[in-house]
């Protein structure tokens, strides 16, 4: 089995130690101004690198472009066809280095964008961050708890801005929900369901057998958290949001139904992460039916709200559950009088209520949204929405929740503690 050390190893990382920059903290405003909107001048200018352009690292080299003044300047990656599939999105070449560290030696880089794989993103966030650059990484922030508590410390010492993948911080309709959520809409939220199942076998084309670690990492547990790690660490990061904290402890199961092709990550998963005063968020993935598609449903004492990547529908509580009635008012009303249950005669769910939508269609992309608020906070040097400690707490929950959900057992989940001085 091919364990963590040696899979390092054979792709070549290290770390590279040096401490460079220093920024100040502030709150990223909400209301961060649209750079396209603003004349673009040589102050503007933006030269990033990518660590990892494979399919998420193209995705963000296209949203960044999409913002006047960034250019992408350098890429690293151990697959080298992944440069020219750069060259192609970029329309130019772009120097390309199978050795990160080499392109860090540059002096032209502003900033560096980490999308590899994430067993390796603890080495290749604290070495940026110690080479003197901002980072935007892809979640989760680190692979183990060690690697998170490392990035939390290297983020912290240099005072470096970081911002983390968690790009649901930035979409406008979760943003406008949230805020309704906490001052009160749905009474207090005791429960989030979330969901994120689709059809797709995550197995990709190997073009030569010894690839197959390369290229199909999400398939094993020596480099994949599986589904809890690569879908579910969005939702987990919602649930934080929404309770104010993260999670203390996860509870999982895992297995293979259905891709029984040497895989050793499930490929569905059930997590359920409990926060304080009994709350509870309860995750789901499956990858043979799509039906349930990905979305949350955060229900509250006095309402519920269905979250999703195109909307948010609040539901009001418009009739309370009787367990106890006179045998007059149960025939009438249609309440429940023990342990069957009589639907109202009306056109409306009696216990969900007609919704109220806030519509997102006109809304960019949250990918491009996260990305120039990136772009912003390093021009202005503030720090992001979705920092370190954001990270952490989805980060965390993944590292643990993925063995628990492999054993089927129930695990503490490590809390936030102050970074090293």
């Amino acid at each position: 089995m091919m364990n963590r050390r040696s899979l390092l190893q054979g792709l070549s990382l290290s770390i590279l130690s040096a401490t460079m920059g220093v920024s100040p903290r502030h709150g990223e405003a909400e209301d961060a101004p649209e750079v396209g909107d603003q004349p673009v001048t040589s102050a503007d200018r933006l030269r990033i690198a990518v660590i990892g352009p494979g399919s998420r690292g193209k995705e963000l080299i296209r949203q960044f472009l999409r913002v006047p003044g960034v250019e992408v300047v350098a890429v690293a990656d151990v697959y080298e066809l992944r440069f020219l599939q750069v060259n192609e999105l970029v329309g130019k070449a772009v120097p390309a280095y199978k050795d990160y560290r080499q392109m860090l030696e540059r002096r032209d880089i502003d900033a560096v964008v980490v999308a590899s794989p994430p067993l390796f993103h603890a080495q290749h966030v604290i070495d940026s961050i110690q080479s003197g650059r901002p980072v935007y990484g892809e979640k989760t922030m680190g692979f183990t708890e060690e690697d998170n508590y490392n990035i939390v410390n290297a983020v912290t010492q240099s005072g470096q801005i970081y911002q983390v993948g968690h790009q649901n911080r930035y979409a406008p309709w979760f943003q406008e929900a949230i805020r309704r959520i906490h001052e009160g809409e749905i009474g207090e939220p005791t429960h989030v369901y979330a969901y994120w199942f689709r059809r797709d076998n995550w197995r990709r084309n190997v073009p030569d057998p010894n690839l197959e670690h390369l290229i199909n990492w999400r398939l094993y547990r020596e480099s994949s958290g599986g589904l809890l790690e690569e879908l579910g660490s969005h939702q987990i990061d919602v649930a934080n949001w929404i309770f104010g904290e993260q999670p203390q402890t996860v509870l999982g199961s895992t297995s293979i139904v259905l891709y029984n092709d040497g895989r050793t990550v499930g490929d569905n998963v059930q997590a359920i992460l409990g926060y304080s005063k009994g709350r509870r968020m309860i995750f789901s993935s499956l990858t043979d039916n799509a039906f349930m598609g990905d979305q949350l449903w955060v229900y509250g004492t006095n309402g519920s709200v269905q979250l999703t990547v195109e909307d948010a529908t609040f539901y009001g509580s418009i009739h309370h559950t009787i367990t106890g009635s006179d045998h007059t008012d149960a025939v009438r009303r249609g309440v429940k009088t023990g342990a069957s249950y009589n639907y109202a005669a009306d056109d409306e769910m009696p216990y969900r209520g007609p919704g109220k939508r806030i519509d997102a269609r006109k809304a960019e992309d949250p990918t491009l949204t996260a990305c120039r608020s990136f772009v912003h906070c390093v021009r202005t040097k503030t720090q992001p929405v979705a920092d370190v400690r954001v990270g952490f707490g989805s980060a965390m929950a993944c590292t643990t929740g993925k063995n628990a959900v492999f054993e089927g057992s129930m695990k503490n989940v490590p809390q936030w503690k102050p970074p090293a001085a």
